[in-house]
């Protein structure tokens, strides 16, 4: 089993910066992706950015140039840098680890992320 829990979540003026963090817990060894994802109300949830166990990361169109992920491998924590925010950036904010063979996957309790305009 793997825990996960987010924090860093809050409220931010649009062209704000914020940082959240993803602290995982447990079976960490079996884990080789981790990534962000968000829910914004009616919407369904949607990848922001993953990153792997050797670095590489992805992220989604609209937050390119703007997000960055990273890792820190000592603290079993993962990042998410988030700049420049915009309007459309609000939403839950949440945490998921994927196993090596993909066949087991975690996900954290959300953080929520508003953006004042």
């Amino acid at each position: 089993q793997v825990q996960l829990v987010e924090s860093g979540g809050g409220l931010v003026q649009a062209g704000g910066s914020l940082r959240l963090s993803c602290a995982g817990s447990g079976s960490i060894f079996m884990i080789n992706a981790m990534g962000w994802y968000r829910q914004a109300p009616g919407k369904q949830r949607e990848l922001v950015a993953t990153i792997t166990s050797g670095g590489s990361t992805n992220y989604a169109d609209s937050v390119k140039g703007r997000f960055t992920i990273s890792g820190d491998n000592a603290k079993n924590t993962v990042y998410l840098q988030m700049n420049s925010l915009k309007p459309e950036d609000p939403a839950v904010y949440y945490c998921k680890a994927v196993s090596g063979s993909g066949a087991y996957v975690y996900w954290g309790q959300g953080t929520q992320v508003p953006v004042s305009s």
